[in-house]
């Protein structure tokens, strides 16, 4: 096998132009190098890509030509991984390194709560991470950064050097090595060894600008080799020698550089000894026809020149053609912008091209993957999804929460509808369960329903024999005390992953049922056994810090779906401009702090100091984006697109974009009519998406209903309190009681009115059963009462906070209470205390039912009614038209109800109002007036059952703010209450209408 490279003095560096295809220039690169040679002579070739995207494209490229030999292709990173290099010990496991300091600062941070809150634990370790990778990599001694002069800084540098000293024995020379100090020293070791002893096999290192230390160190050491070389992606050919020139004279000078994108590869040729505009293209990178690469070089000059707009802008020739295949598209919002593309994709789909959203926006990628499903289109999405949000990923963090948060019925009820949850068999049955215990238990009252409880539901459920054995099995897994204190974390791990096998497993099966199948369950189960592996380092964790530790772990691993998405339809990252190459590029989200993202913020040094310490600036994440862009708009058809306002604000766009926009509106006409071009074609796709989104013909709106159920299926049973509702929204009758639509209560129980009412009525009730035979003095009955409220809320009210309030609201009333209290026992004694009754209406056919709060025998033998309320009582105005449930108790307890004889007759009612402002309003019962309101009673009732009376919604509610619990159904909204209800029959044959 003959040399590959020919002998030349000084190091071997080539280059791709902007719009080539890296990757498979690369391969046309080799194989024109290699021709004539024998096949398996690429198999020597020794090939460092820049990452593990990079290797897998390569590797797919060499793949679709069919049988034959690889180069050894490998990713620089591959290098910090090689065993028993020159005897050096394996690298610390990033997750122990992240537990080990995780306890440093932990520690820290106990003996000193001042320097940072503890919520900040995690973050604080990942940022000293990087700060320890990135000092290896660039070769930075701890003494450097002791020795920075921070007088400037003197509190800010006290407390960040307190963190500093935690990781000083990780960056001795002796210490135990990270993956990247393990990487910086293979590398200077391979560097020593080739300088003595070169390989004779050809090494490339291809597609890395050098941004990290030890990758540039490694490629200057393979440039010099005698058969080795460097490939750089994306160099600006049309960058003047000045210009590149002036951007090392700039860093040299202290000014920004940074940022340009080209200002990596200027440093590397630098630090060869090269002149970057001399660097030779690699075989096979052609540089694309057009001169719209000299455009996008020019906008992108460094701040300083930007005068040179003024000169070189009028010449520049041929724009129109240029931008012929750029389409630029400024959508209102983010909504119409992913419209925008997917209908751009489905076309490529149609014209059978490869086309890919390059975006950092994980937003903005998922709602184009939303707007692709209207035609059934699933991208390949190269970034995967975070494990934290994956189906495994959720199941586990909600098992790591039941240790730190005592469980509610709502985490219980999630935990149990999870699709992991019970899926080792037997999963019908135990969804049909958990639907009746949610509806039947859960939502019944509130507070999480003890074994007892369950059990008793169990039992009560005869048709389902597997219901104890279930019950049994959620009782022994969730119904489980939390234990926040502190405990080793192999026992905290041990029973995280037990406890979530064994809910995932189900009542009837061993094992872990479905959590580990499939790729995000791969990657769930080595997290799990990772964790488990360096737990030992982890020391003891609260149950709060280890869920939050778990939360962090989750979302750094990223997972595929394992699903069968569209080969040419596809979404990168930024970093998948540099190494990918597609028919169509779509440069999508190209707004300031979306791409380019802000800088990270650096909670230990600031610019300055890292610029005399040898650190990366934060401008290098915008150098490098920038070069992502550079050769992502550099493609044969690109579209550039971007929101104008986000969910919250107006955006600004993207430098780049200006900087583009602002060259082609000052450079003359053939200029702007390029740019109108472009924008022209985005605003034709614009309007396309646009009418994709709009309904092909308009929706009417809904009238406002007034349904005309059958006689038949009219109500034959109300409650007292539907009678008010009755008059004001008799829809809301017609949902509960015709169609048997209810409202369900929330799972988490809310401290609302109506809690604090059962709590009221409870009391009441008590203290009047208790001291039926006479009221004690007034200290004793005082306590009394206190003390019956204290327990009725221990009952009834699982919300520490409102125990306490209704507490001092009961204290507040007591008073006023007891006092009207020994009043009433003056005019009679408590007879009925919450009791149904219900009362056939004569001549109606329909029952009324209530529940009675108290009814008082007088000394004259009439019959006292009492209601409690908790809020304010209706006053009398109200009384007359809406609020009949006195007159309407009163007519009952006189019909017979309530266990009394007929033939009573009541005297008197009233409200007890034990609100904010308590009060009482009663009244004698006049005899004609009550006769008056059972005849209307009695008249509403008939028109109620009258087949061709209708139910209107919201007939007379008490303020147009009112929140009605079937508004929805009734689809208010669409109309307001100055419309006249619409008679609509229903439950007729042949009838489709819903009401």
């Amino acid at each position: 096998m003959r040399d590959l490279f020919a002998s030349q003095d000084g190091p071997r560096v080539y280059a791709t132009p902007l719009g080539v295809d890296f990757c498979a220039a690369l391969v046309e690169g080799l194989d024109r190098m290699l021709a004539g040679q024998p096949p398996e002579a690429i198999a020597h070739v020794d090939l460092y890509v820049a990452n593990a995207r990079m290797e897998r494209r390569l590797r797919t490229l060499y793949m679709a030509r069919g049988a034959g030999f690889l180069p050894r292709i490998r990713p620089v990173q591959a290098l910090g991984d090689q065993a028993d290099l020159a005897g050096l010990p394996a690298a610390i496991p990033p997750l122990r390194l992240r537990l080990e300091l995780v306890q440093l600062i932990g520690k820290l941070l106990d003996n000193q709560p001042e320097l940072a809150p503890r919520s900040a634990l995690y973050d604080l370790a990942d940022s000293l991470a990087d700060l320890m990778a990135e000092m290896f990599e660039e070769d930075v001694r701890p003494e450097t950064i002791a020795g920075l002069d921070v007088a400037e800084h003197a509190t800010h540098w006290q407390r960040a050097q307190a963190f500093l000293e935690l990781v000083t024995h990780y960056l001795k020379d002796d210490a135990a090595l990270t993956r990247e100090a393990r990487q910086t020293r293979i590398v200077a070791l391979l560097a020593r060894q080739w300088q003595g002893q070169p390989p004779r096999h050809p090494v490339i290192v291809a597609g890395s600008t050098g941004s990290r230390g030890a990758t540039a160190q490694l490629m200057e050491a393979v440039a010099r080799l005698p058969q080795g070389a460097v490939v750089l992606p994306g160099i600006d050919r049309d960058l003047p020698q000045d210009i590149w020139a002036r951007l090392l004279e700039g860093r040299r000078e202290g000014l920004d550089g940074e940022d340009h994108p080209q200002f990596r590869l200027a440093k590397f040729a630098e630090k060869l000894g090269l002149d970057p505009w001399a660097i030779p293209d690699w075989p096979g990178s052609e540089r694309p026809r057009g001169g719209r690469g000299a455009v996008i070089s020019l906008a992108l000059r460094p701040a300083p020149v930007t005068d040179q707009w003024l000169k070189e802008g009028p010449k520049l020739t041929g724009l129109e053609e240029a931008f012929a295949g750029v389409t630029w598209l400024e959508a209102p919002n983010p909504q119409a912008e992913a419209a925008a593309i997917a209908l751009r994709l489905r076309e490529a789909v149609d014209k059978g091209q490869r086309a890919a959203v390059i975006a950092s926006d994980r937003t903005l990628t998922r709602q184009v993957t939303a707007a692709l499903a209207r035609w059934n289109i699933l991208p390949d999405d190269s970034a995967g999804q975070p494990l934290s949000l994956s189906a495994p990923g959720r199941f586990l963090r909600h098992v790591a929460e039941l240790e730190a948060t005592p469980l509610d019925p709502e985490a219980l009820a999630v935990i149990l509808k999870h699709p992991l949850c019970h899926s080792g068999g037997d999963r019908n049955d135990h969804l049909r369960r958990a639907r009746d215990l949610e509806v039947q238990v859960l939502r019944a009252r509130p507070g999480l329903p003890s074994r007892a409880r369950l059990v008793d539901w169990a039992e009560g459920r005869k048709e389902d024999p597997g219901a104890m054995g279930w019950v049994t099995w959620l009782a022994d897994t969730l119904l489980v005390a939390p234990r926040p204190e502190p405990m080793a974390m192999e026992l905290r791990v041990a029973h995280h992953k037990a406890r979530a096998e064994r809910l995932a497993a189900g009542s009837l099966a061993e094992g872990s049922g479905e959590l580990y199948d499939k790729e995000p369950g791969e990657a769930a189960h080595k997290l799990m056994t990772d964790l488990g592996a360096e737990a030992g380092v982890g020391g003891p964790i609260g149950a709060t810090d280890y869920r939050d530790l778990f939360t962090a772990l989750t979302r750094d691993r990223e997972v595929r779906q394992p699903l069968f998405p569209h080969a040419d339809i596809l979404i990168w990252g930024t970093q998948e401009a540099r190494v990918q190459g597609a028919d169509l590029i779509i440069l999508a989200g190209l707004n300031e702090g979306g791409w380019p993202a802000a800088p990270p913020a650096d909670p230990w040094l600031n610019r300055k100091l890292r610029a005399e310490a040898g650190l990366r600036l934060p401008d290098r994440v915008i150098g490098l984006a920038a070069h992502d862009f550079q050769q992502g708009i550099a493609a044969p058809e690109v579209w550039l697109t971007r929101a104008k306002r986000d969910a919250e604000t107006d955006t600004v766009p993207s430098r780049w974009l200006n900087r583009l926009h602002n060259l082609l509106a000052g450079s003359g006409e053939a200029a702007k009519a390029a740019l109108a071009g472009m924008e022209a074609r985005g605003a034709a796709y614009l309007a396309l998406a646009e009418r994709l989104l709009t309904p092909e013909a308009d929706v009417a709106f809904a009238p406002r209903p007034a349904p005309q159920p059958p006689a038949h299926a009219r109500p034959k049973t109300l409650s007292v309190t539907d009678v008010e509702v009755l008059i004001r929204d008799p829809y809301a009758i017609y949902a509960r009681r015709v169609l048997g639509l209810r409202k369900l209560d929330p799972l988490r129980g809310d401290a609302d009115a109506r809690a604090r009412g059962t709590v009221l009525h409870k009391v009441m009730e008590k203290f009047v059963r208790d001291t039926q035979a006479g009221l004690p003095d007034r200290a004793t009955a005082l306590a009394q009462l206190m003390a019956l409220t204290d327990a009725v809320l221990a009952e009834e009210a699982p919300w520490p906070a409102a125990r306490r309030l209704w507490r001092a609201r009961m204290a507040r009333v007591a008073e006023f209470f007891l006092s009207t209290e020994a009043e009433r026992r003056s005019l009679g004694t408590p007879e009925i205390l919450e009791t149904l009754g219900e009362w056939a209406v004569p001549g109606t056919g329909v029952t009324l039912r209530g529940k009675g709060d108290r009814i008082d025998r007088l000394e004259d033998g009439r019959l006292a009614i009492y209601d409690y309320k908790t809020g304010t009582p209706p006053d009398a105005k109200e009384e007359k038209q809406f609020a009949k449930q006195l007159w309407l108790m009163a007519l009952m307890a006189e019909g017979g109800s309530f266990g009394l004889p007929p033939g009573q007759i009541v005297g008197h009612a009233a409200y007890i109002g034990l609100g904010a402002s308590p009060v009482v309003l009663g009244h004698d019962v006049d005899r004609a007036e009550l006769a008056e309101v059972a005849a209307a009673f009695r008249r509403r009732l008939l028109h109620m059952a009258a087949p061709e009376s209708g139910f209107p919604s919201r007939r007379a509610v008490k303020t147009t703010r009112f929140a009605g619990d079937f508004d929805q159904l009734a689809r208010y909204g669409e109309w307001d209450e100055t419309q006249a209800p619409e008679l609509i029959p229903v439950g007729r044959t042949g009838d489709d209408g819903d009401g």
